[in-house]
């Protein structure tokens, strides 16, 4: 039960995460996008190192993982596109109902399709890792992304900080 929490915890945030980077400029989008690239290298070899993970599960999950997750970005990618779409069908003077009806329907579908990616995720962790490498692994997800988390929250205090100061330098 606390496991389906937590994953359902981790797909809100990557949802929410995707939706925000939607919302940004291209060049800005691919920044992010590389930013992320990044950071699912650093999850691979960390968890490497937390799992003590064999020779032969690395060279079987890495690829696998490498590739649902890149199949994720794109799913999330469509979400956001559909997300910018229903923005400015509602911001027309008189929205269609069919065309809203439509793009909500696609959107759910997608948001579905990202469930099963996640499951898929999910499954093929269960059948090539043990029982208490998953249980680290578990440990692990919760431990990665709250760093994660508490790093981009002292970015953005930073970031504050000195576009702050930056105002009262120029008066």
């Amino acid at each position: 039960m606390q496991a389906k929490r937590i994953f359902s915890f981790f797909f809100c945030f990557l949802l929410m995460s995707t939706i925000f980077l939607t919302a940004l400029p291209d060049k800005e989008f691919q920044n992010k996008k590389r930013i992320r690239e990044n950071l699912n290298t650093l999850r691979l070899l960390r968890m490497t190192q937390a799992l003590d993970l064999t020779e032969e599960q690395t060279a079987k999950i890495f690829p696998a993982i490498n590739r649902i997750e890149k199949e994720k970005m794109g799913i999330q990618r469509e979400i956001g596109q559909k997300i910018k779409e229903l923005r400015l069908i509602l911001d027309k003077e008189k929205p269609g109902e069919q065309e809203i009806e439509q793009v909500m329907q696609d959107w759910k579908g997608l948001r579905n399709t990202l469930k099963s990616k996640d499951e898929e995720l999910e499954n093929f962790i269960e059948e090539n890792l043990t029982l208490v490498q998953r249980a680290k692994h578990l440990l692990f997800l919760i431990d990665f992304y709250k760093g994660i988390r508490e790093k981009m929250d002292r970015a953005r205090w930073l970031q504050q900080r000195l576009s702050k100061r930056d105002k009262r330098i120029k008066k």
